[in-house]
């Protein structure tokens, strides 16, 4: 009898995985693209300064834009995720964000590539708390955090063809060409969305994996404005945001902003050699974002690795503004020392998730998420009207050329946000890599 059993268990349990890891792969191929949007700007700014005839504070502002939208979205996205689901998230982010990105690849002028950039920034705000709302249903809770780094480790994909890439194809394709492909990219992803994406297991006739844990927690609110004040209320939650708003905040400000611009004034280098660094810097991200997810699973706890991290992605900015370095074998290792201490911010999301009802995850982890998009949206900006307030009005081919002081004025921003980040890491609740609800709350 056991093994007729197990017979008709191997099958179905085939089928539900093959069901969870195709809906995962629709979804990271989604946020491929939410990174390359967020990181592209840097590579392609001297074409948009060039095109549009913009200042710093502008080029800042374009940047910026997709930022501020999806500071704005993090919370409405988590309370859509835990109301309509993810389904719904992934088709109409990807239809509208494809559109943002036509826009932008054609627009002719300053306010229309703006209009552009919020579209996209509208549309892929949405992405990433479906992936982890929709991890948090389809996967084994004890593995979340790992999954967590598996997002973004592969997320980050997009990141990284958005530096040395991307540098190597506008050698052929004008940046107009390459947004307008991106948009219809996203375009077949809300196809895809349709077809394959489900929000639960139960919609497929799959018993849920941490039906037990829900079970545990207790009933909920039917009202979504009740459960997000709840969310809101919990005041261990903030610490995770802090984190984000000073350390990445400041970090996508630099990756995708202005690193390539700093290094291209300063040090001299040409595109794609800058663009190498950032590629090292993304890559190190990506890989200790599923490190640390990992670890932190193995041993048991989130605190003590988080300020780990955010002190060492401190030290690299003191490395980088006060100590002398040049391009080379340093450079590479410290912009890849920043990108990995940096990626220790996913724990924030593990971090969210274990103190908030399970059915509340996506609401909780966007809360904690809209630290980084606010931070990058005031950051790169501010930077730019720092650096323009000391610009002695050098211009190259109608490009800005900033001094070392310009930018030295910025990093000093940087560092303070990177304190910001150290105060939140020391004040993080410790879960023990388990759902501590009902003794926090």
């Amino acid at each position: 009898m056991q093994d007729i059993s197990a017979a008709k268990t191997a099958p179905r349990l085939l089928t539900f995985t093959l069901a969870k890891w195709s809906i995962f792969t629709i979804l990271i191929l989604t946020y491929i693209l939410v990174y390359f949007h967020r990181m592209a700007p840097g590579v392609v700014s001297e074409y948009l300064m060039g095109a549009f005839q913009i200042t710093g504070t502008q080029l800042g502002t374009l940047s910026a834009i997709y930022f501020f939208v999806y500071a704005c979205m993090q919370i409405p996205s988590g309370v859509i995720a835990d109301t309509l689901g993810t389904r719904t998230s992934v088709i109409s982010g990807n239809l509208v964000a494809g559109a943002g990105s036509i826009v932008f690849g054609m627009a002719g002028s300053f306010e229309v590539a703006c209009v552009g950039r919020f579209l996209v920034g509208l549309g892929v705000s949405v992405v990433f708390i479906s992936i982890m709302k929709s991890n948090s249903v389809w996967f084994p809770a004890k593995v979340f955090g790992l999954m967590s780094g598996l997002t973004l480790l592969i997320g980050n994909l997009g990141s990284v063809l958005a530096a040395g890439p991307l540098a190597a194809l506008l050698t052929i394709f004008s940046w107009r060409t390459v947004f307008i492909g991106i948009g219809f990219l996203s375009l077949t992803l809300s196809v895809l969305g349709f077809l394959i994406v489900k929000n639960r297991p139960e919609d497929l006739g799959f018993p849920a994996p941490n039906v037990q844990a829900e079970t545990e927690s207790g009933a909920l609110d039917t009202s979504w404005l009740k459960n997000l004040g709840s969310v809101i209320s919990v005041l261990p939650l903030w610490p995770g945001f802090w984190v984000q708003f000073g350390m990445i905040g400041g970090l996508y400000s630099f990756m995708g902003l202005w690193a390539i611009p700093y290094l291209r004034d300063v040090h001299g280098l040409d595109r794609s050699y800058a663009a190498n660094h950032m590629t090292t810097m993304l890559l190190c991200f990506a890989v200790g974002a599923l490190f640390f997810g990992w670890f932190s699973d193995r041993i048991g706890r989130r605190k003590p690795i988080l300020i780990t991290c955010v002190l060492g992605y401190t030290l690299s900015w003191l490395i980088l503004v006060y100590a002398p370095w040049s391009p080379g074998v340093s450079s590479f290792l410290l912009f890849g020392f920043m990108g990995f201490t940096g990626s220790g911010f996913v724990l924030t999301f593990a971090a969210a998730k274990e103190i908030i009802h399970p059915n509340l995850s996506g609401m909780a982890v966007s809360v904690v998420n809209t630290g980084c998009f606010i931070g990058t949206a005031l950051m790169q900006p501010l930077f730019g009207y720092i650096a323009d307030l000391s610009w002695d009005g050098t211009i190259e081919n109608g490009i800005r050329i900033y001094s070392q002081i310009d930018y030295y004025h910025g990093f000093l921003l940087m560092l303070i946000f990177a304190a910001i980040a150290v105060v939140g890491s020391f004040r993080l609740r410790e879960t023990y890599c388990r759902n501590n609800f009902s003794t926090i709350v």
